[in-house]
């Protein structure tokens, strides 16, 4: 990471960087030049994360932000833009997730997850606009493979990833004359607190980690280096694509595997030999 500095002197403001993919794409960020503008719902918890990882010098602006208000989101990358002088990346990141069937969650839990996984995009990005035209900059969005596929129990957050998504795809072709490459990364399970939350049983998370073709959750870390590559010049022609970070979980149909119930069965000596 420290060997390559694609964004020195860049400004890059990311939103949900106090923890997990944000944090860590943070540190991406700082380790290859960049100038940091960072929010998050704490702005306690961003010190610390901070000070904790050591890239203070990079981080310039820190502030506490309901990604959901479009006046707080709004304010924070205008002061990031005007302080530092312009912005260059804008990593639209921040995220909540929401369990139930559309029966049971409330319409307050389905306003609050789409308020958060999907508006927030929208507002942040609505905001960046006028400072990467004149950049020439870019935005990456953290979207989920749970916007490419339904996962049982997960509608809200499903739908409100999806959302990203398809957004990504229109202002990719809505900007593209204008200079501004908009992508976004579809991760997998990624071995985050938030994920852990979730799948706190540890035989849910073996159950889970036996679906992926790779045999682990992702790290932080991994979808980290996908965002800075979407968001370097190594992906200058590269706009409206989504990134799929998730160990070969999509790259499979879905359907039992047959592979491994044919050979605990024995059937697989007898079709081989036809």
């Amino acid at each position: 990471m420290k060997a390559v500095r694609r964004f020195e002197g860049m400004v890059v403001a990311i939103t949900g960087a106090a923890s997990g993919i944000g944090e860590a794409t943070a540190r991406r960020f700082a380790a290859e030049g960049a100038i940091l503008a960072l929010c998050d719902l704490s702005e306690d918890a961003l010190a610390q994360m901070v000070t904790r990882t050591g890239i203070a010098e990079s981080a310039r602006t820190l502030r506490a932000v309901d990604v959901s208000d479009i006046d707080a989101i709004s304010s924070f990358i205008d002061d990031a833009a005007q302080s530092l002088g312009r912005l260059d990346v804008l990593v639209n990141n921040a995220g909540i997730g929401c369990f139930g069937h559309v029966d049971e969650i409330t319409a307050e839990q389905w306003r609050r997850t789409m308020a958060v996984d999907l508006d927030a995009v929208f507002f942040g990005s609505r905001a960046a606009l006028p400072y990467l035209r004149t950049a020439g900059g870019c935005i990456v969005n953290t979207a989920s493979i749970s916007g490419l596929f339904a996962d049982p129990g997960l509608a809200a957050y499903n739908v409100a990833k999806a959302g990203v998504v398809n957004l990504t795809r229109n202002m990719a072709v809505d900007h593209a004359g204008e200079g501004i490459r908009v992508n976004c990364i579809c991760p997998g399970g990624v071995g985050t607190a938030m994920l852990k939350s979730h799948l706190r049983d540890a035989a849910i998370m073996e159950d889970y980690e036996r679906l992926v073709p790779m045999g682990r959750v992702g790290t932080a870390d991994e979808m980290a280096a996908g965002i800075a590559f979407l968001a370097s010049s190594d992906a200058s022609y590269i706009t409206g694509t989504t990134l799929t970070i998730d160990g070969g979980v999509t790259a499979q149909t879905g359907q039992p595997n047959f592979d491994r119930l044919y050979r605990q069965r024995g059937w697989d000596k007898k079709i081989l030999r036809g």
